[in-house]
């Protein structure tokens, strides 16, 4: 078990790195943070997070300042993964545009990891594409 996933004292990972956002950001970025992971933990510590409809880039989120949202993408993977060593990188994927993933420290610095990273992320998005193309000449929903 590396130093990041080690829990200090009897806290959890994701709760020490709360409360070092507590100290570190503005007070109303803080509580912004918390109206958004509070359900998000919840779920994961109920083992019922498969039922949650969540997505940082939807439009429930469109008030929630950069920064904010890498916190929240930061605090849920600490939070699934136990690691304090995630990251948020953004990937620039020709399909698409650029495209924030969190990742461990380790993956973040290696160019050829992100590299099919990025091409996994090509191919869903031509998937992703093919299938609104089959459901909108079959007349059906291509919101997904």
């Amino acid at each position: 078990m590396s130093d990041s996933e080690i829990p200090h004292g009897d806290g959890r990972p994701v709760d020490m790195y709360l409360d070092l956002l507590r100290i570190r950001m503005d007070t109303e970025d803080y509580r912004l943070l918390m109206r958004v992971v509070e359900p998000v933990l919840e779920a994961i510590d109920e083992e019922r997070l498969s039922s949650l409809d969540f997505a940082l880039d939807s439009g429930a989120n469109d008030e929630l300042p950069q920064e904010v949202r890498d916190e929240v993408a930061l605090v849920i993977a600490t939070a699934v993964t136990g690691r304090l060593d995630n990251e948020v990188i953004e990937l620039d994927v020709d399909e698409t545009g650029p495209v924030r993933i969190v990742t461990d420290a380790t993956t973040a610095s290696d160019p050829v990891r992100l590299g099919e990273i990025a091409d996994y992320i090509k191919e869903r998005h031509r998937q992703t594409e093919e299938l609104r193309g089959i459901a909108e000449v079959s007349g059906l929903p291509t919101d997904f």
